[in-house]
């Protein structure tokens, strides 16, 4: 039975089932293609919001103690860490709802298959092939479609939480490098600002 066959003979239900599992595919490798395209953008991207979210407290930093610094240098990043993991993880949610309902659409899809067949063998009174072959084989076309979305949806979702984790670790390194950076900068200032500031005063004084 080709598809052309199925198709004729599927209802309202069983069609509808195949444009949602059609709507899933497309939604799937939609997202997926559009992540692996932007993955090296989004993580330049994540990098250069935490060197801004520095540079826009520098000013602010100058009047406080190490101490100070050092808290709110690292609020500001962990605060900047928790956004770009939330940009980052933008539609994974939706492959993992994709990758778990897939199935059950595809399952659905059997189960009316089967209930095809049952009721063809009921009305013919004989269960012959040819009285639930094309029921079956609805049923077991709505399987692998189900099984066909399901599947690299699931792929799909763990590749990017893998990305979303390597993404979160490099963050947290890059992070505690423009922290360290960001303190020895500010420490150098102000010891630099204490040394004029002591020769202003001396020269003063002579």
């Amino acid at each position: 039975m080709n598809f052309s066959v199925y198709w004729q003979h599927a209802d309202a239900v069983s069609k509808t089932l195949y444009f949602i599992l059609l709507a899933m595919s497309i939604a799937t490798w939609t997202i997926f293609i559009l992540r692996l395209l932007g993955t090296r953008q989004l993580k330049q991207q994540a990098y250069s919001q935490l060197v801004q979210a520095l540079a826009k407290l520098k000013s602010k930093l100058q009047p406080l103690t190490f101490e100070q610094r050092k808290a709110v240098a690292e609020q500001a990043l962990l605060r900047q860490i928790s956004a770009e993991k939330s940009q980052a993880e933008k539609g994974v949610s939706v492959l993992g709802t994709i990758a778990s309902l897939a199935p059950f659409v595809g399952l659905f899809g059997t189960v009316w298959g089967i209930f095809h067949a049952l009721v063809a063998v009921g009305t013919s009174g004989q269960a012959g092939l040819a009285q639930v072959a094309t029921p079956v084989g609805e049923a077991l076309i709505m399987t692998g479609l189900g099984l066909s979305v399901a599947i690299p949806a699931v792929l799909a979702y763990n590749i990017c939480v893998r990305f979303n984790r390597g993404l979160a670790h490099d963050l947290q390194d890059q992070a505690h490098s423009l922290l360290i950076d960001t303190m020895l900068q500010q420490e150098t200032s102000a010891k630099t600002e204490t040394k004029a500031t002591q020769q202003s005063l001396v020269g003063g004084q002579a």
